[in-house]
């Protein structure tokens, strides 16, 4: 039987989602839960990795369980959450074809992230928001936001890990990118069909930097489909984790669609 986790953390006290050496990342204390539970070891493969300090409300991740147990997959649910730490939550687990790769079977995702503009972080909002005291203008906010939607090359807006390839396609598709408002700030969120390492918090900090009148909005828009091997420059600033949300892996092309 394969089975499907839906998976929710506060990614503050973890080094990220993919398994380390050191142990300390959410996937790490998951596969420990697994096979606590079912006496043996068991693969978990997740949806895709989170950056140390990044939090996810629907996290996507996919096991098969060993065929001598006979759980159904709702009493996974609490045997599982009983062994994990209260950062750290599986919020469903589902039956799913025997086909079915929480990664590649992925049409896209949702990120959202939260900035706070009050001149004062509210202590329970530490690592959960960016903040941002400085004035930023939100019409040019949401102008940044709307150069990133549809299908660009967006090598400016990535990190390297130090594998890549020439063959790297740098090609994404934003569907959308959208500004909300909070009572202290503003939400952003991005529906995709990927992102690129670090793609997410460099979208963000390169918009609010222009925002923060930082950098002019059309030099900014001259870092999108750069001619490969010609680059104009990076995107000026990274956001940092604090206030990143993975809010949906998507299996479906109608989720991709969203209301913020």
């Amino acid at each position: 039987m394969r089975l499907k986790l839906t998976i929710a953390y506060d990614g503050r006290p973890y080094s990220g989602w993919q398994s380390q050496a050191c142990g300390n990342t959410v996937q790490d204390l998951i596969v420990q839960a697994l096979g606590e539970v079912a006496k043996q070891p068991v693969r978990l493969d997740g949806a895709g990795r989170t950056d140390t300090g990044v939090h996810a409300l629907a996290q996507v991740a996919h096991f098969d369980a060993p065929a001598n147990l006979s759980m159904n997959p709702f009493n996974w649910v609490p045997a599982l959450n009983c062994k994990l730490p209260a950062t750290i939550r599986i919020m469903a687990c589902e039956e799913v074809p025997a086909d079915f790769h929480s990664r590649f079977s992925a049409l896209g995702k949702v990120y959202h992230f939260d900035l706070c503009t009050a001149p004062v972080l509210p202590p329970l909002k530490a690592g959960l928001a960016w903040h941002l005291p400085r004035q930023l203008d939100a019409t040019v906010l949401a102008e940044a936001l709307a150069l990133f939607v549809g299908r660009h090359d967006f090598h400016a807006f990535a990190a390297y890990r130090g594998n890549e390839t020439p063959e790297i396609d740098w090609h994404r598709t934003i569907h959308s990118a959208e500004l909300s408002t909070l009572d202290d700030g503003y939400r952003i969120t991005y529906s995709g069909d990927g992102f690129l390492y670090k793609m997410v918090r460099l979208l963000t900090g390169g918009a609010v930097h222009a925002a923060q009148g930082r950098i002019r909005l059309d030099d900014f828009a001259a870092l999108l489909d750069q001619p490969p091997g010609l680059p104009l420059g990076k995107s000026p600033l990274c956001a940092p984790a604090d206030g990143l949300y993975l809010r949906e892996v998507c299996y479906s092309e109608g989720s991709l669609s969203f209301s913020t």
